[in-house]
């Protein structure tokens, strides 16, 4: 059973969000906040495994919400929706932990398995989505890095004395990278010539190692590095 904590300024939309995981074996409503500093207080006396977190309402939003929930290391994973024009809030949200993002109008099936996702450890988003996020987000990294995510010598100044980049094996820092690059397990088995089952167990490896709570995190991370960017060479 996955329990879900509701955060919407819109009563009618937090009805419909409950009115469908009730209608859902597998997922229980556990409580309802109609703005961010309730989100914060509810998320921390009910535990959710997923909060279902709206981003633009009154007062504290739901990205600062997102951010101390986050903060206060409690167990429960933030499942933002958002609407992908508003790239500021995706990449604020991607920064302060969220673990996903999805559409208002999502079919409810995206949504429920979204919500699956999220509360498994996973990101909802698809590898294209994140790329295409990400390759914005990007534009407002600083320029100064050695360009060299994927290249061969290992990591470049940005990331040398960084020591979760220096924790990770070579085998694992070829994962981390094309992690950052946004392959999926499956791409990433082919293009390293390895059993998809063998990149899955390393993927666990590395999101523990550089302190990755999902995937999505460690995209972010990877650009943060320096060991991704949008167009990387062939």
């Amino acid at each position: 059973m996955t329990t879900v904590l509701i955060v919407d300024d819109q009563p009618l939309q937090r009805l419909g969000f409950r009115m469908l995981l009730e209608s859902t074996p597998d997922t229980e409503v556990v409580g309802e906040a109609a703005h961010g500093a309730d989100a914060v207080r509810r998320a921390a006396e009910l535990r959710p495994d997923v909060i279902l977190m709206d981003v633009r309402m009154p007062g504290m939003d739901g990205i600062e919400a997102t951010r101390r929930v986050v903060a206060s290391g409690d167990r429960s994973r933030v499942l933002i929706l958002t609407t992908f024009d508003l790239d500021e809030y995706a990449h604020a949200a991607l920064r302060a932990g969220a673990s996903g993002f999805l559409l208002k109008d999502a079919h409810p099936e995206e949504l429920l398995a979204g919500i699956r996702a999220v509360a498994a450890g996973d990101a909802v988003i698809a590898p294209a989505l994140t790329r295409r996020l990400l390759d914005a987000y990007a534009k407002h990294l600083p320029r100064d890095s050695p360009g060299q995510a994927g290249q061969p010598g290992g990591p470049g100044p940005r990331t040398a004395d960084d020591p979760r980049v220096r924790a990770l094996t070579e085998r694992e820092y070829e994962i981390f990278v094309a992690i950052g690059q946004g392959w999926s397990n499956s791409e990433i088995a082919e293009r390293l010539v390895v059993a998809e089952s063998t990149v899955k167990t390393h993927v666990g490896r590395v999101l523990a190692k550089v302190g990755a709570r999902d995937r999505v995190q460690a995209v972010i991370l990877a650009y943060d590095l320096g060991l991704a960017h949008p167009n990387p060479p062939d």
